[in-house]
């Protein structure tokens, strides 16, 4: 462990581990040794503390003793097996995330009849471990439960790069391999590229259960990001760029699905031009699709 908290600092990587509640908890009830005080010490920089699976009193005494203890050595955490937030990060800036939803980690279980709802719920109460980042994309007809062997996932591959712009995460997950982000090196550096923070958010369109498009701003820089679920037809929109500042020329870079993501759910373009501020854009979505783009 030593010489990985070496290495990641070389990289200017912090680490992060994970945990099972059990063991925060016995750590809890013995007086001679303080688990966080030990891992601080060595350089770790936060838990990600796992299979609370309940909402009883104590384990809502468990979240604020562990998030207060992590807070006095300085360390983030994200509680996974959890119930939804109800505020706790308001008192504890260090509580990044929490799971609270059926998430990526649901494999078919996940589809985006449901996420298409999570912006419009879930996300609401607070941020959302949703665990995203599936760069092997399938149509529902085409997944087969247990039968893959990586994180085959339903939804077309640009609906999964807007995730990272509507699901909002203080501690967002890179879920597939290293490998796969290799491989997709425009789909890496857009989804790398994009904060866990927003300085602004305009709903530019949306309609609870069916589609959702955001725009949102970090510094200088907007993301905006659609997803939709799935439509007997693609669906079309018309998004009228009135969030930009006056008298400036802008860059935009969008992920579109491609002619075939209805079929083949790995299929996208991209789509560089020069936009300014009333300017429309009109955006497609295949069934299960999305829409994403920086514009700066």
């Amino acid at each position: 462990m030593d010489e990985l908290v070496r290495y990641g600092k070389e990289k200017n990587v912090g680490l992060i581990l994970w945990i099972t509640f059990r063991g925060i908890q016995d750590d809890f009830d013995d007086d001679s040794f303080n688990l966080f005080e030990h891992f601080s010490g060595m350089g770790i920089k936060g838990f990600k503390i796992d299979f609370m699976d309940r909402n009883d009193q104590g384990i809502v005494n468990f979240y604020e003793r562990a998030a207060a203890e992590a807070a006095r050595y300085h360390m983030l955490v994200e509680l996974h097996g959890s119930y939804k937030p109800t505020g706790l990060e308001y008192r504890y800036p260090n509580v990044l995330s929490y799971e609270g939803v059926r998430g990526m980690e649901g494999h078919g279980n996940c589809i985006p009849d449901n996420s298409v709802y999570l912006p419009f719920m879930r996300n609401v109460t607070g941020p959302m471990s949703f665990t995203p980042g599936s760069m092997l994309n399938v149509q529902p007809e085409n997944y087969r439960q247990g039968l893959a062997p990586n994180l085959v996932m339903i939804g077309t591959r640009v609906h999964h790069i807007a995730y990272y712009i509507l699901f909002e995460s203080g501690l967002q997950m890179i879920a597939d391999s290293p490998r796969q982000f290799d491989q997709n090196p425009d789909c890496r550096d857009f989804i790398f590229s994009t904060p866990v923070t927003w300085d602004e958010t305009r709903a530019l369109t949306a309609e609870a259960g069916q589609y959702a498009i955001v725009a949102k701003r970090h510094g200088d820089k907007w993301w905006t990001g659609g997803i939709t679920n799935n439509a007997e037809k693609v669906r079309e929109f018309d998004v009228r760029l009135d969030f930009l500042p006056q008298g400036r020329t802008f860059r935009l870079t969008s992920f579109e699905d491609g002619p075939n993501a209805d079929r083949q759910a790995m299929d996208y373009n991209i789509r560089r031009q020069e936009v300014k501020r009333g300017d429309v854009l009109h955006v497609t979505m295949a069934r299960n699709g999305g829409w994403a783009a920086t514009i700066e």
